[in-house]
């Protein structure tokens, strides 16, 4: 099950039979002192969990989370992964381990449902990519998704070697020149096409193209209108390089890029907002919109933390500590409203991003909203 697949399912869990243990920890180690805080993290979490006298996790629960986290740390487990997310609630069976390729800020929650907002962001920004490795002579294609690399896939080229030739043979080295270029074509086009059924068959969303930028360049000639465009750009890369080099280049460039669409979007969003009821923004107009089921692609920012409530009966979403629903009067209990909007959105087959800074969202308080319809 893919990383969206799975967080759709986390998201239909509403309200668990006993509480749902979430753990993020990043384990994108840079050092050993890093290894070391996310440790003691972990290990105060857990102390802090089994001293709880109220709402308590079940031991059996954290004694897996506490399990788990020792392999990671150890790197028993999913050494490549950047983070890894942990879900545990006994009553439910559940016992989930999402290993990622991006880290994660170190969290550890005890609610009636999973906390879903770090993987609800990361699964909208990552979708499946293709690094694309070629040369005059080979190729190298890496799937890239949200939960890491894939097999990798070399194909290699019988292409003539260049071999020198003295002055007198100058005609017959043109023509085997020509002849090189012709191998060179054909090469290029079978990579491409190679290429065009990968994309298309798994659904590939970006390509990033590593090499030397002259190869880069005439290999996209090669590529129908279809697949150029899914072409994000293109980083240095040479031949024997390991995976690992070519997957952290295209990896920063498909952040960048990221960062800079996510501001680009929450832009038009406000802007939508401020001339038409096909966007909301603010924390009252989106729980709103939210509490309807109507918000189709939900931004908020990373630090978001607003203390409110949830209606047991209709599902409301609603700010302050009133204990009874202002839509139908029945009782309410506390959450953490960014979290619960996230919760919504995805349960509804919405969408969430989540930016760490954005000066025109936080101006409007923080999370804004693009509507499936008018409201």
């Amino acid at each position: 099950m893919d990383l969206t697949a799975r967080l759709n399912e986390l998201a239909k869990i509403s309200r668990a039979p006993s509480p749902v243990v979430s753990v993020y920890l990043n384990t994108r180690w840079a050092d050993e002192h890093h290894r070391d805080r996310v440790r003691v993290f972990l290990k105060n979490e857990l102390r802090r969990a089994r001293r709880a006298t109220s709402g308590g996790a079940a031991a059996a629960d954290l004694a897996w989370i506490e399990t788990q986290g020792a392999a990671l740390i150890e790197q028993a487990q999913w050494p490549e992964a950047h983070g890894v997310a942990l879900f545990a609630c006994e009553a439910l069976g559940l016992r989930d381990a999402l290993p990622v390729r991006v880290p994660f800020e170190d969290a550890f929650v005890v609610a009636d449902a999973p906390s879903l907002r770090p993987l609800a962001g990361l699964a909208e920004d990552t979708p499946p990519a293709l690094i694309v490795f070629v040369d005059r002579e080979s190729a190298r294609l890496i799937p890239l998704s949200a939960r890491g690399a894939g097999d990798e896939v070399a194909l290699e080229s019988e292409v003539p070697g260049h071999h020198k030739r003295g002055g007198w043979a100058q005609l017959a080295q043109s023509r085997y020149q020509r002849h090189i270029q012709v191998h060179r074509d054909q090469h290029f086009e079978a990579v491409a096409q190679s290429l065009i059924r990968l994309t298309e068959q798994n659904g590939v969303a970006r390509i990033v193209l590593a090499g030397e930028t002259r190869n880069r360049t005439t290999f996209r000639d090669h590529l129908p209108p279809r697949v150029a465009e899914r072409v994000a750009g293109g980083v240095p890369a040479a031949r024997y390089e390991p995976a690992s080099a070519l997957i952290a280049r295209a990896s920063a460039l498909l952040t960048e890029l990221d960062q800079v669409a996510g501001r680009a979007a929450v832009d038009a969003v406000l802007t939508e907002a401020a001339k038409s009821r096909r966007a909301v923004a603010g924390l009252e107009e989106a729980l709103e919109a939210v509490s309807r089921g109507a918000v189709h692609r939900l931004y908020l920012l990373q630090g978001l933390r607003e203390p409110g409530r949830v209606c047991r009966e209709c599902g409301a979403l609603q700010r302050g500590a009133e204990p009874r629903c202002r839509l139908c009067g029945k009782e309410t209990q506390p959450a953490e409203l960014g979290e619960a909007m996230v919760d919504r959105v995805v349960a509804t087959g919405g969408t969430v991003e989540v930016l760490d800074t954005h000066p025109g969202l936080a101006r409007v308080g923080g999370v804004a909203g693009l509507l499936r319809y008018e409201l």
